[in-house]
């Protein structure tokens, strides 16, 4: 809505700012969201790291997915975008806003570099014990918290893992399509191999960040190693 983006498939991402009690709004959120419409269920968002937020499903003459994040007022400063205010109370939350900057958090590519290689050979010995399954979500993981970013930071676009990266950074997505693997040893080890390649292609953006060409060199090894066998 903010962009101009939503369609048929968006969801509602909604923001509650209380400027008192905000303990008792948390306490009440899910008779709020009750109140709101037909109801069909609801959850915290611990398992994103925002036990503010509560997802929210609702019925209708489709169903629709909704997130209310309750927020203190004096927290609305801190964000990633700005919102549309849609309702307040005596422009509070105008000036809440005007305390800080929207700011969406790059790639920090440096944090990426340090981690990348030991994910690698983590995932390679998944493949090595047959552990195809869980290779498949640790390549996943790799496109979401790595290469989905970078793809979309390339192309120009807001970094959020691998959301509408066929549509923003279409140029990027063929060098994504072979990390996408199948449940075989040699489909796992191609896809490793691709999401390596993907991740040296978009990390010679940037020539200050210190490799870690120990750890990638031993990493490397252990897959061919694991290829050859």
């Amino acid at each position: 809505m903010v962009t101009g983006a939503m369609d048929e498939f968006s969801d509602l991402d909604l923001i509650i700012a209380a400027s008192s009690d905000y303990e008792a709004l948390l306490r009440e959120r899910h008779e709020i969201a009750a109140s709101l419409g037909p109801l069909l269920a609801s959850f915290t968002g611990e398992h994103v790291l925002e036990p503010r937020l509560l997802i929210c499903l609702y019925d209708g003459a489709q169903p629709l997915h909704v997130d209310l994040k309750f927020i203190a007022l004096a927290d609305a400063a801190t964000r990633v975008e700005d919102p549309l205010v849609l309702w307040e109370r005596d422009g509070l939350l105008t000036q809440a806003l005007l305390q800080g900057i929207a700011c969406y958090p790059a790639p920090d590519r440096q944090w990426i570099e340090d981690r990348f290689w030991v994910w690698v050979h983590y995932t390679a010995t998944k493949i090595g014990r047959g552990e195809f399954l869980e290779t498949v979500g640790a390549l996943a993981n790799l496109r979401s918290m790595v290469l989905g970013p970078l793809a979309l930071a390339r192309a120009g676009a807001r970094p959020s893992g691998v959301r509408k990266l066929e549509q923003l950074a279409f140029n990027e997505v063929e060098l994504l399509r072979p990390t996408v693997s199948g449940l075989s040893r040699a489909e796992c080890i191609a896809a490793l191999k691709a999401a390596v390649e993907a991740y040296r292609a978009f990390r010679s953006d940037d020539s200050a960040v210190v490799l870690r060409e120990a750890a990638e060199v031993a990493s490397m090894k252990y897959l061919a190693r694991l290829e050859a066998s």
